[in-house]
C-alpha cells in the first residue's frame, strides 16, 4: 500500500512538471543583440539533459541536497523562486533527489562585494551570478569558476553569445542577459513633441529644450543606488572610445593613456545631470521605474532590463531604446552590446552534480523559453523562439546599421569606483579633475594586481 502511494506521489510530481507553460513559436524572430545571427546547435544535446529521469526504486528514500544559490538581481526573485520550484520537482521525480535551494539575492550595490568576500574566504555559493565581461577573467584566474564546456547547455547557446562566456578556451558560465542597450525614452512624449532620438549633443540640446518647454523633466535621475548613475559613464565612455579612441583601453593597460584623453565623456553626463528630476538621492531603482512609467521624465539612462519593472507599473507604456549621443559626431551614438549577468558553478561545490543540473535546467529545452520571456531577456539559445519585444527590435535596428560596439572590458574595480565618484560628482563633492585622477590610479592598481 505504501509503495503504491509513493508511486502515485512520484507520478503527480512528474505531471506537475510537464504542465509548465510553453512559449509561442515565431520562426521569423531572430535573436537580438550579439546573438542576432541565426545559428544552429547540436540537436543531440537535448537527449542528454542533466536532469533526465533515472530508474528509482519506489522504496528508496530521496537523497537530500542543499544548494546555495547567489544571484545579483532581487527584482526577479519571484520568477526564479518559481523556476527553481520546477527544478526541485523535476530533480525529485527524475533522480530522487530532494533539493533545498537557499537563494540569496542582495542589493546590486552590495552583491559583488559580498560575493567576492565569500569566494575569497572559501565560502563560495554552489551557483552564483557574475558579469561576463567584467568578472570572468579575474574570477577564472583566481580559480573560482568551473569548466562547463562539456555541459548539455553549451551547444544550445548561440555562438556569438557563447564567445562572451568563454575564457582560455573554456566555457565558464551560462549567459543569462544578452543585451543591446542604450537609454530609455518615453515614445508618447517624443511623438507628442515631434522628437526623434537625438544622434548628436546639439540634437539632444534641442530635444531637451522642447521637453522643458512642455514642462516635463527631460531625464529621470535615480541616484540612491550607485550602479544607476554609473550607466551614464558606461554609455558615454563606450561610444567615445569605440568611435574616436579605439586603442585607448590597450594604452590604459600599458600605462600610456589617461581619462584626460576621453574627458569629453563628461559633456553628455553634465547635460543629463543639469536636466534631470529633483532629489535623485531619494530615488532608487524601484521608485525610478515607477516615476518613469508614470511619465515624470522623458528619458532615463537605464537599460531594457528594467522592462519588467516598468511594465508592472504601467502595462500600456511604450518606451524605446536609443543610443546615447556623446559628441556632435553621430558616429559616437552607439548601442552597447553585452552579455552581462551570467551563471557560474563553484569548483568547490560539495553538491556539484546537482549544481550542474540546476544550471543546465536554466536552458531546458521546454521550460527555459517561458522563463526568459517572463524576465524579458533577449534570446540567447536555440530554444528561445519567443517573439522579441519592440524595444529589442528597435535596439537591433541600430546594430544592423553598424551603430553598436561590444561592451568595454575594464579592469576589476574601475566600474565600482566610477559609480561612487559619479554620485559625489552630482553632489559637487568631487571635481571632474579629481575623478580623472582617481580613475587613472584605480585602473593602474588593478592592472598591477593582475600581473
Amino acid at each position: 500500500m505504501k509503495k503504491a502511494l509513493y508511486m502515485s506521489l512520484v507520478l503527480v510530481l512528474m505531471v506537475s512538471v510537464i504542465s509548465a507553460c510553453s512559449s509561442k513559436n515565431n520562426n521569423e524572430t531572430k535573436p537580438s543583440a550579439i546573438a542576432s545571427e541565426s545559428e544552429s546547435a547540436s540537436a543531440s544535446a537535448s537527449a542528454s539533459e542533466s536532469a533526465s529521469p533515472s530508474e528509482v526504486k519506489a522504496d528508496t528514500p530521496p537523497q537530500k541536497v542543499e544548494l546555495k544559490v547567489f544571484m545579483s538581481f532581487p527584482r526577479f526573485k519571484d520568477q526564479f523562486e518559481s523556476y527553481f520550484a520546477q527544478f526541485k520537482a523535476k530533480e525529485l521525480a527524475g533522480k530522487n533527489i530532494d533539493v533545498t535551494i537557499k537563494l540569496e539575492m542582495p542589493n546590486p550595490d552590495q552583491a559583488k562585494q559580498i560575493l567576492q568576500t565569500r569566494l575569497a574566504s572559501n565560502d563560495a555559493p554552489d551557483v552564483f551570478t557574475l558579469h561576463a565581461i567584467a568578472d570572468i577573467p579575474t574570477y577564472y584566474k583566481a580559480g573560482y569558476l568551473s569548466d562547463l564546456s562539456d555541459q548539455p547547455f553549451v551547444p544550445k547557446v548561440y555562438e556569438s553569445v557563447r564567445k562572451t562566456v568563454t575564457y582560455d578556451g573554456k566555457v565558464v558560465a551560462l549567459p543569462l542577459e544578452s543585451l543591446s542597450w542604450g537609454y530609455l525614452y518615453n515614445k508618447k512624449i517624443f511623438a507628442d513633441l515631434g522628437i526623434t532620438p537625438p544622434q548628436t549633443i546639439d540634437e539632444m540640446n534641442a530635444a531637451i529644450d522642447k521637453i522643458n518647454a512642455a514642462k516635463i523633466k527631460p531625464f529621470m535621475l535615480a541616484f540612491q543606488e550607485s550602479w544607476i548613475p554609473q550607466l551614464m559613464m558606461a554609455l558615454s565612455l563606450g561610444g567615445t572610445v569605440s568611435s574616436a579612441h579605439p586603442d585607448w583601453i590597450e594604452k590604459m593597460n600599458k600605462g600610456e593613456a589617461s581619462y584626460k584623453d576621453v574627458a569629453s565623456v563628461f559633456d553628455i553626463i553634465d547635460l543629463i545631470m543639469a536636466n534631470g528630476t529633483s532629489k535623485p538621492f531619494e530615488v532608487g531603482n524601484e521608485a525610478g521605474s515607477t516615476d518613469f512609467a508614470n511619465g515624470k521624465a522623458a528619458m532615463w539612462v537605464q537599460g531594457p532590463w528594467q522592462a519588467e519593472t516598468i511594465l508592472k507599473v504601467n502595462p500600456n507604456m511604450e518606451f524605446g531604446v536609443a543610443p546615447l549621443p556623446v559628441s556632435n559626431d553621430p558616429a559616437g551614438a552607439m548601442i552597447n552590446l553585452a552579455t552581462s549577468t551570467s551563471l557560474a558553478v563553484s569548483p568547490t561545490s560539495k553538491n556539484k552534480e546537482v549544481a550542474l543540473d540546476l544550471v543546465n535546467y536554466v536552458l531546458d529545452d521546454k521550460d527555459s523559453a517561458p522563463l526568459f520571456e517572463t524576465l524579458k531577456f533577449n534570446p540567447v539559445a536555440t530554444m528561445h523562439t519567443y517573439e522579441t519585444f519592440p524595444w529589442i527590435t528597435e535596439a537591433s535596428s541600430y546594430v544592423a546599421k553598424g551603430k553598436a560596439y561590444l561592451d568595454l572590458s575594464l579592469p576589476n574595480g574601475v566600474t565600482d569606483e566610477t559609480a561612487k565618484l559619479l554620485q559625489s560628482y552630482y553632489a559637487k563633492t568631487v571635481s571632474k579633475e579629481e575623478i580623472i585622477k582617481t580613475l587613472d590610479k584605480t585602473w593602474a592598481k588593478a592592472i598591477k594586481t593582475q600581473q
